[in-house]
């Protein structure tokens, strides 16, 4: 008895739910045994007659039905008062521990099995889907990317955030792109006839797509087992926000403790790569993992040496800040790049291609073989990547390079190219942000192609940031920094407006977005230095009427999606949303791991080393200083290919298409016989070259 009384304390506090499950079953068992038993003593003969299992079933029909009584009491006038009583006490003893404990308990199982389904603690059986580990600002938009792919992608995100509030973010991001989307499409078609717009609606029409958001540690190995990791086709490793707390001196701790490095995403990846390099995981699984400082970057690099395995595991780390530095200082020296990335670096639109290409087959022939035979796609160049040898392209879709259009002779016979000179650029930088000094190597990388003479910058900011980072000595193309507070509204108007009048060139203005400010201090001053801005550019205006708006271009980073149309509404359109970048990016790569090193690579110029240029960038250039003479008007097909034919061999330069002088950009895909191209001599070129 002692052992039974032990046996049974344990199960109780290892399992209460399957111990009163079994009592309920026991009792009423037993119960039903010794009803049966005192029925077939005390019923009359007719009753008995039928044995013991027969009175098992009356006892039995009623316990469910109290009507059934006269199976035994056939008549209550002539039945004894014992067997009446004695059949209505075992009706309503088991009503109690019969039908209302087991109905009790099985309704609260099924309520407990709901909630524990909504709390994201069941283990999923699922494959081949996104698994996102960690949520921040970044993270809505790689799912909202992926409304755009060619496949609906199943995506898990496994975080420590409340569960309620990631799926609000999500509904909520996902269902304004959805209903803009479609409702753009159904204007689109509304003048069709009505079965083929109804049938064009239903073709194009962007829909959801499968997430499922789960509580829970994002390194406990039984969460990540739970979230179906051995199956997962990519897992996304995401840094933690620092900008949630409203103490400026907790944010500001933790921002300085993060600049140190971020042992949490060490963690987490150790935990990630142990998992996805073992036997029973899933082949060739990509994990992306986001980065934001040097530490962070090392020890990642040494975690790939121990753990990483190309047919199992293949680990991406993606350098934030390095990356958003890159562009930005990119976008301060051809502001049109904006757009150009947006569009080529996500799902929406034309986009990066890549498949594996023959390593005997040569840059020039695998791009003049594509320009010979496809009218559908811009081919863009051969590259060796630790993955292999993989050729890239841009295109609507990826099946348009399976397209065979066949040679056409082309409408020009050829073009005449100038020997091409980069203009001094003139660059205001106001503010800072983690980028900063990322910001500034992307600087020092144009003038190691370009000389240092092409640049010419004037930093505006805090005495306490100008400090920090040593008014930026190192960096030789600085030629000025301006100490002033966001409010000191006077200092910069001057500022500003001496730098511009001094210079003939236009001037971009780069207005970064301090990401470790408080969250209810995020772009609050890249807002007040915009007005700043156009207050500036409205004066010179007002003062002089053939005063060009085009000398000054404001690229303005914002953090919050949510400003976008505050900045909008100043009629700024070059507006840099630099979370939806590193989130694009990393879409792309957990989908096509290749493009990853076409990414770094258009994004770090070359240094001039003996007058060569190994890789190509996407440049921005004046018509009438890349052309001779002005092209005639033609298909987008036939200057493509003119242009080709007449660049030097060792700068073949390729057209992706053209910004004209309102500010509207073209690309060159789809059917390129069927876009047609007038230039103008201001229009702006997007090319694709070594310099």
């Amino acid at each position: 008895m002692k052992k039974l009384r032990e046996k049974i304390s344990v199960l109780i506090a290892k399992d209460p739910k399957q111990m009163i499950l079994l009592a309920i079953f026991g009792f009423n068992i037993l119960f039903l045994l010794l009803s049966a038993c005192v029925i077939s003593l005390f019923a009359p003969s007719s009753v008995q007659n039928h044995g013991f299992w027969a009175s098992v079933f009356y006892t039995i029909t009623m316990i469910l039905d109290a009507g059934c009584i006269q199976f035994v009491v056939e008549d209550v006038g002539q039945a004894g008062v014992g067997i009446v009583i004695l059949c209505l006490l075992i009706v309503m003893v088991g009503m109690v521990t019969f039908t209302g404990a087991v109905i009790g308990y099985f309704t609260n199982y099924i309520s407990e099995f709901i909630n524990e389904a909504n709390a994201g603690s069941k283990k999923l059986t699922i494959h081949d889907h996104i698994l996102i580990l960690n949520w921040n600002t970044r993270a809505v938009e790689i799912l909202n990317d992926l409304l755009y792919s060619d496949e609906k992608e199943k995506v898990v995100v496994l975080t420590a955030n409340a569960r309620e509030k990631v799926e609000k973010e999500i509904e909520s991001r996902l269902g304004s792109t959805l209903q803009n989307e479609n409702e753009a499409l159904k204007r689109k078609c509304k003048s069709y006839l009505f079965w083929k717009r109804i049938y064009y609606y239903q073709k194009h029409k962007l829909r959801g797509q499968t997430v499922i958001v789960r509580q829970g540690d994002t390194y406990s190995t039984k969460d990540l087992m739970d979230a179906s990791i051995e199956n997962a086709k990519a897992v996304i490793i995401l840094g933690r926000d620092i900008n949630s707390s409203v103490c400026k001196f907790n944010n500001s701790v933790i921002a300085e403790n993060r600049e140190k490095g971020d042992a949490f995403t060490v963690k987490v990846l150790a935990q990630v790569a142990e998992l996805t390099a073992n036997e029973q995981s899933a082949d060739e699984q990509k994990i992306i993992v986001e980065i934001e400082d040097d530490w962070t970057f090392e020890l990642v690099q040494k975690i790939m040496g121990q753990k990483e395995n190309l047919k199992k595991c293949n680990i991406i780390p993606v350098s934030v800040n390095r990356i958003l530095g890159q562009m930005l200082s990119q976008f301060s020296i051809m502001p049109e790049l904006n757009a150009v990335y947006s569009e080529l670096f996500s799902n929406k639109g034309a986009a990066i291609y890549s498949t594996k290409a023959d390593s005997s087959s040569s840059e020039s022939d695998l791009v003049s073989q594509t320009l010979q035979k496809n009218s559908n796609i811009v081919p863009l160049t051969k590259m060796h990547t630790r993955l292999g040898e993989y050729f890239y392209w841009v295109a609507n879709h990826f099946d348009e390079y399976s397209r065979q259009g066949g040679s056409v002779e082309s409408a020009i016979a050829q073009v005449q190219l100038k020997d091409y000179q980069m203009q001094q650029k003139n660059v205001i930088v106001i503010g800072h942000n983690s980028n900063s000094l990322s910001i500034m190597d992307g600087f020092a990388s144009f003038c190691g192609e370009w000389g240092t003479d092409a640049l010419n910058i004037l930093v505006i900011d805090s005495e306490k940031s100008l400090e920090k980072f040593e008014h930026y000595k190192e960096y030789p193309f600085i030629r000025r920094t301006k100490t002033a507070d966001i409010y000191e509204k006077d200092e910069i108007y001057a500022a500003i407006n001496s730098f511009v009048d001094a210079n003939q060139n236009d001037t971009s203005i780069l207005i970064l977005s301090d990401d470790k400010a408080p969250t209810e201090d995020i772009d609050s001053n890249a807002l007040t230095a915009l007005i700043y801005v156009c207050d500036i550019l409205e004066s010179k205006m007002q003062a002089n009427a053939a005063y060009d708006p085009g000398r000054m271009d404001i690229i303005v980073e914002i953090l919050n999606p949510k400003h976008y149309d505050i900045v909008n509404r100043y009629g700024r359109n070059n507006i840099v949303i630099s979370n939806r970048y590193i989130s694009k990016m990393i879409t792309q790569i957990g989908m096509k791991e290749s493009v990853f090193e076409f990414y770094k690579d258009i994004l770090m110029y070359d240094s001039n080393s003996a007058d060569e240029f190994n890789s190509k960038e996407i440049y921005i250039k004046e018509v009438e200083s890349f052309f001779a003479e002005l092209p005639p008007q033609c298909s987008a097909y036939d200057l493509i290919r003119a242009t080709y034919a007449a660049g030097p061999e060792k700068n073949k330069p390729i057209l992706l298409g053209y910004v004209d002088v309102s500010g509207q950009q073209t690309l060159f895909v789809g059917d390129q016989k069927n876009i047609q191209v007038a230039l103008a001599p201001k229009d702006k070129l997007i090319v694709f070259c070594n310099h």
